[in-house]
């Protein structure tokens, strides 16, 4: 974790532990989630110590300050170590992680298809919704 050593950003995210693979990480700057003072990176650019960083994932985004450079994938101390949170970013994650919670399970938004039997349950709910006598179609 020298700070003279030259990383780029896709590395030092990956290195960092925000992503699982270097690909996920390239693949977050090139899709805008990541962000160096309001402006969308290349994956290509070098972190300074000092910079900070928007980095949105899933529902949560934090804002990041680099305090060293690493290439290399280390245990999550360590990697805890290249990263400052900043105290804003952490209240506003915690009151939208309540807010989430709040909604309660009725507002969770599935990130895959449902399946065939999850949709006959829809088609069988809707059904059951949409007649005017209350009852179901046969």
């Amino acid at each position: 974790m020298t700070e003279e050593c030259k990383v780029r950003l896709d590395k030092w995210l990956w290195a960092a532990r925000f992503y699982k693979t270097r690909a996920q990480a390239k693949a977050a700057i090139e899709g805008g989630k990541v962000q160096h003072r309001g402006e969308r990176c290349k994956p290509g650019k070098e972190p300074k110590v000092g910079d900070a960083f928007q980095i949105r994932q899933g529902f949560d985004q934090r804002t990041v300050v680099v305090k060293a450079l690493s290439g290399q994938r280390r245990s999550a101390p360590e990697a805890q170590l290249l990263y400052e949170e900043t105290p804003e970013s952490q209240r506003l994650r915690e009151e939208a992680a309540l807010k989430r919670k709040a909604m309660g399970p009725g507002m969770l938004i599935s990130e895959h298809r449902p399946s065939k039997k999850q949709r006959r349950q829809i088609h069988r709910f809707r059904n059951l919704h949409d007649t005017p006598s209350g009852g179901s179609e046969v």
